[in-house]
């Protein structure tokens, strides 16, 4: 099931990189870039989270708060925000039921090997709870121009 542009966003609560609740429907009101990586501190995640790092001002400038979420429990999420000094919430979907809600829990194929994983997806959501930029199979050096680009138009 693949979200579309004006869906309502569904909910969730997943502990951050320091073990602290986050919920969705808590940040009604602002504008959510939500991320989902495959896996912590891999080349492609790594570049992608430095990047979300990097463009901190301009995400701020956007008033928009940045969540990434990937497969990963709590403890690898810690120290990889800890390694990149990434700053902005990390969230453990260890049993992958947000990626299924948003339909990012995907089959994937890897060197012969299948298996199932988070594909590198987008949702940008407005301060209404409803979607309103999808970004799939993002290439991780793109994704802040792509989404800055969503934010600056709306």
């Amino acid at each position: 099931m693949a979200l579309e542009p004006g869906e309502e966003a569904p909910d969730f609560t997943l502990p951050d990189q320091h073990g602290n609740p986050v919920k969705l429907s808590d940040l009604r009101g602002r504008t959510v870039v939500l991320y989902f990586y495959p896996k912590a501190d891999t080349p492609g995640c790594t570049t992608q989270a430095c990047g979300v790092r990097d463009h901190r001002a301009d995400y701020q400038g956007a008033e928009a708060v940045v969540l990434g979420v990937s497969p990963d429990p709590v403890k690898p999420i810690a120290k990889f925000d800890a390694k990149y000094g990434l700053g902005f919430p990390l969230l453990s979907d260890e049993d992958h039921s947000v990626a299924e809600a948003y339909g990012v829990w995907v089959e994937k194929n890897r060197y012969g090997r299948t298996y199932m994983g988070n594909e590198r997806s987008t949702f940008v959501i407005g301060p209404d709870g409803r979607i309103r930029e999808v970004f799939r199979s993002v290439k991780p050096a793109e994704h802040d121009e792509l989404v800055l680009g969503a934010l600056a138009q709306r």
